[in-house]
């Protein structure tokens, strides 16, 4: 989880550093675009899918949500800074629980909706309404924390049906033929140095996905989320050092309490997944 919050960073600040001339959407679409030649390894799962017809709606909904998500980012990334970006981008898990429940009749725990108020007042305190002008790029990463929640809320419905392998190269495909009609309408020609950009954007989002993934397999989560805080730290140090963006320790701390919020919930589903097995003893997961 250390590389991986690495990594994430490192795809902001490239972001960053690639600057606002090349647009948005087609930033976004080059991006995964580059990305495909990581499907490479992919072509044999792929080959022996069996995918009903069910599954190829899903796959292109989840295709159009995460495409407006990526948009969404990429132009937050022109506008605000990194660690804005960062904090804000951890709402996307409270988003999940509140479409968990209204969509997939999951409960809401008197504990869980307090831990959702906590992560709201954790954004008020970054956005601070009425204090100071709250940006587009702020609203764009509003959006963007809702459009990500709702592509992990049609992933649950899709691993059940098959291959994980097939699902991350799905997403990419599908991602990068919705982001092409928008690059196309924006299109400027990108330099050879902007197209190395986006290539290492692609390496390094790449590479945290997988870190993540081994993350995952080796511990519970209870364990591997309260270790993405340091994102925000090495985000708002990079802000500081690099791009020379003051650091706003109101949004540290609202990033933060987002953050804590997030992580309470993960414990306590960790918590009831522990008290269904038979015989209730104390268990590890995964």
């Amino acid at each position: 989880m250390l590389v991986t919050g690495l990594c994430f960073v490192a795809v902001t600040a490239l972001v960053k550093f690639l600057g606002p001339r090349v647009p948005p959407a087609e930033a976004a679409f080059l991006r995964y675009l580059l990305g495909l030649v990581f499907l490479l390894p992919m072509i044999g799962a792929l080959r022996n899918a069996k995918l009903t017809p069910k599954l190829w709606g899903l796959f292109a909904g989840r295709g159009v949500i995460h495409s407006a998500g990526v948009i969404l980012w990429f132009f937050a990334m022109t506008q605000i800074p990194i660690a804005e970006v960062t904090a804000m981008n951890y709402l996307s898990p409270i988003y999940v629980t509140i479409g968990a429940a209204l969509f997939l009749g999951e409960k809401m725990a008197l504990r869980r909706v307090g831990a959702i108020l906590m992560a709201l007042v954790g954004a008020l305190i970054i956005l601070r309404p009425g204090f100071r002008e709250i940006s587009p790029g702020h609203i764009a990463m509003l959006f963007t924390a809702v459009a990500f929640g709702g592509s992990y809320l049609l992933a649950k419905f899709t691993v059940d049906g098959t291959n994980p392998v097939v699902v991350v190269a799905m997403l990419s495909i599908f991602v990068t033929l919705g982001l092409a009609p928008f690059a196309i309408a924006v299109w400027v020609w990108p330099s050879v140095q902007e197209l190395g950009v986006l290539f290492l954007v692609a390496c390094f989002a790449t590479a945290g996905h997988y870190t993540m993934s081994l993350a995952f397999a080796a511990a519970p989560v209870t364990v591997t989320q309260p270790v993405t805080f340091l994102q925000l730290v090495w985000a708002a140090s990079l802000g500081a050092v690099v791009f020379g963006e003051p650091v706003d320790m109101w949004v540290v701390g609202g990033g933060t309490l987002i953050l804590a919020s997030v992580s309470f919930i993960t414990w306590r589903e960790a918590v009831l997944k522990r008290r269904a097995i038979t015989p209730p003893d104390p268990a590890t997961k995964v």
